[in-house]
């Protein structure tokens, strides 16, 4: 079993018809869809609801997966960490914009503690940078993490994009233990959500049949459109789907 799973997962890299770019961009599209079905849930029909939300459930782990390539590949992680930073507290108000939105922002200000997917993804990137530090022992490193994820319950995908991002990149090198560990990440909150929430959220398991069949290891073009798009994406499109909602539709 373990050399079939090692035979797929390199014969992917190999033959794969998806590059980075690529994944980021379809993360990108579903994300866009995936939010305006949760905005705009009352103006659309319950099955085409449960469907945007099952594509939008690729988002939160395909963006780990990318977190943990990045702090793979970078050369500055500590620039990296920064920038996630910055554009978490760029995305903050935006997100809690879009949704909860003004009315509920106005009614009880608890709401504002409310972050996005990019701080929790910032949590996660610090969790790696803790990790591979040699001024801490692996109880302390334990404890930090646990608090990291503490810290991500006012986040979007909370404890998931901590903890799946630093499992694929401690088990970079052997993609049983990734995937397994990833699963292990995600499993227990997916289960309580779909149980609450419905299928759609089943959706997650779209990402390790698209990384493992599709994804081929390369990144793509490199260019400063690549680089920057998402970055200015996230936050102009939530600004964008609040406006629609919260202004031009109220």
């Amino acid at each position: 079993m373990e050399n079939t799973i090692s035979n797929v997962s390199v014969s992917s890299e190999e033959h794969g018809f998806i590059n980075r770019n690529a994944l980021k961009y379809i993360v990108i599209v579903a994300m866009l869809i995936d939010h305006i079905g949760e905005l705009f849930e009352s103006s659309i029909d319950p099955n085409i609801y449960h469907i945007m939300r099952f594509i939008g459930r690729l988002t939160g782990p395909t963006m780990a997966f990318f977190l943990a390539e990045g702090a793979k590949y970078t050369r500055d992680i500590a620039k990296y960490q920064k920038r996630l930073a910055i554009f978490a507290a760029i995305s903050w108000l935006p997100f809690i914009f879009a949704n909860p939105g003004p009315q509920k922002l106005i009614e009880s200000p608890v709401y504002f503690l409310q972050q996005s997917v990019i701080y929790t993804l910032f949590l996660g990137i610090t969790a790696i940078r803790i990790w591979d530090s040699p001024n801490y022992e692996k109880d302390a490193k334990i404890i930090f993490i646990f608090l990291l994820c503490l810290a991500s319950v006012i986040g979007d995908w909370p404890i998931m994009d901590v903890l799946a991002p630093l499992f694929m990149y401690i088990y970079r090198d052997d993609k049983k233990k990734r995937y397994i560990a990833v699963t292990l990440a995600y499993l227990p909150m997916m289960l309580m959500v779909l149980i609450m929430d419905g299928w759609h959220q089943a959706g997650v398991l779209m990402v390790p049949l698209i990384i493992i069949f599709c994804y081929n290891g390369k990144g793509g073009k490199k260019n400063a459109f690549n680089k920057w798009f998402f970055y200015i994406f996230y936050p102009a499109h939530l600004l964008i789907l609040g406006i629609i909602k919260w202004v031009v539709l109220a």
